[in-house]
C-alpha cells in the first residue's frame, strides 16, 4: 500500500454534528471514499501487472542467449571428453610399456606371470633369432657356391624350373 493510500484513509473528514453529539456521515461522502479507494487499487495493479509484463520481456530477450551458451557449453563438453578419453588411451599404453620395461627390473613381480604382450614379444625374438641364423646359413652358402665357381643364374633358374614341375 502506498502512503497517499494512508494518508487518504486516515484523513479527518468534516462531519456533521447533531445536536445530541452524533455525526452524520454523508452518502457522497461514502461514495467519494469508496471510488478512491478502487481508483487507488486499480492503479497499483497497474503498476503491478506492468511490472511483471517488464520481467516477463526481460525473461523473454534473455531465453536466445541462454540457449546459445547451453549449446556452446555442450561443445566443450563434448570436445573435453573426447580429449579425456584419447589421453586414457595414451595413459594405458604408457602403462603397458611400463609394465613390459619394469617386468625384467623389478625384483617384486613374478618372472613367470602370464602377460600377452610378454610372451608375443619374446615369440618375436625368437623368430628374430631364427630368422638371423637362417641368413647367416644362406650367406655361408653363397661364399662356398662362389668360391667353387658355381653360376649362381644358372642355379637359380634349375631351382625355380624344379619348383614348377
Amino acid at each position: 500500500m502506498s502512503f497517499s493510500y494512508l494518508k487518504n484513509k486516515f484523513k479527518k473528514k468534516k462531519r456533521e454534528k447533531t445536536e445530541d453529539n452524533r455525526e452524520i456521515i454523508k452518502l457522497d461522502e461514502l461514495e467519494q471514499e469508496a471510488m478512491e479507494e478502487t481508483i487507488q487499487k486499480k492503479k497499483e495493479e497497474e503498476e503491478l501487472i506492468t511490472q511483471v509484463m517488464t520481467r516477463i520481456n526481460e525473461i523473454e530477450n534473455d531465453i536466445p542467449r541462454i540457449k546459445v551458451s547451453i549449446d556452446t557449453l555442450k561443445t566443450q563438453i563434448n570436445e573435453l571428453r573426447e580429449e579425456i578419453n584419447r589421453l586414457d588411451k595414451v595413459i594405458k599404453d604408457v602403462m603397458v610399456l611400463y609394465e613390459i620395461v619394469s617386468q625384467q627390473i623389478n625384483p617384486f613381480k613374478d618372472v613367470d606371470s602370464s602377460n600377452p604382450l610378454i610372451g608375443e614379444i619374446q615369440e618375436l625374438s625368437e623368430e628374430i633369432e631364427r630368422l638371423k641364423a637362417e641368413i647367416a646359413q644362406i650367406k655361408s652358402d653363397l661364399k662356398l657356391l662362389v668360391i667353387d665357381g658355381m653360376d649362381l643364374d644358372d642355379l637359380i633358374y634349375e631351382v625355380i624350373s624344379e619348383g614348377e614341375a
